[in-house]
């Protein structure tokens, strides 16, 4: 974070109108600041080069370079942000290419203020946060790839972390999946960790990625 503690943050769209709302609902919070915005992927990349913002708030289709290509960019820099995708419901692909580009986060624009505020805080603090409608999309657009040869790492996996894995994939928090199981949510967050920790995954969301793409389960599972 800044100096002072506040979260920074960048915002990426090529609707200056949209920048002009998101910075007004940010700044009205005393632990955030918007330190830039850019109007492009390309743009953002050298923006967030120089700034080192906490968060990024990323538009998924834009001009020059698109949210995904720009946020595989932004990763791959030294002391990366952590990067939120604002979403209208663009193509089920370019959902599924930001989260193989390493987003922490999806948001629909048309969520409220109270949403994207705690949204920033959560990925700021060190979670992954999946809209439960951009989920579902998501989701959708593993059911027509073909099903894969599960990973060896699967076998690293205790029959109760694989389950919570499969839980994490079908998109319940920590304390829908503590009720699922009947434990507590303090040994869902320790399994959680685990998965994370033995399969190399940095959040929930590469955890989903990781659970379809291994074939641990397949779209509408469980549904």
């Amino acid at each position: 974070m800044t100096d002072d503690a506040r979260i920074s943050v960048v915002i990426v769209d090529d609707q200056r109108m949209l920048r002009a709302g998101l910075r007004m609902v940010i700044e009205t919070e005393p632990d955030m600041t918007v330190v830039g915005e850019a109007g492009d992927g390309a743009e953002a990349v050298t923006l967030c080069r120089r700034l080192r913002p906490d968060i990024v708030l990323m538009d998924i289709a834009m001009p020059r370079q698109d949210g995904p290509s720009a946020t595989s960019a932004l990763l791959a820099t030294p002391h990366p942000p952590r990067v939120i995708m604002l979403t209208t419901f663009d193509t089920d692909e370019n959902l599924y290419r930001s989260l193989r580009a390493g987003a922490s986060g999806f948001l629909l624009k048309v969520s409220s203020p109270e949403h994207l505020i705690t949204a920033i805080r959560a990925v700021a603090g060190g979670e992954a946060l999946l809209d439960p409608a951009v989920t579902t999309r998501v989701i959708a657009a593993f059911a027509a790839r073909p099903a894969p040869r599960p990973p060896r790492e699967l076998d690293d996996l205790t029959p109760r972390e694989a389950e919570v894995l499969r839980l994490v994939a079908r998109g319940l928090s920590n304390a829908e999946i503590a009720t699922s199981l009947t434990v507590g949510e303090a040994t869902v967050k320790t399994h959680v960790a685990r998965v994370l920790m033995k399969l190399g995954l940095r959040d929930r969301v590469q955890a989903v990625v990781f659970a379809y793409e291994s074939g641990l389960i397949r779209a509408g599972e469980g549904a």
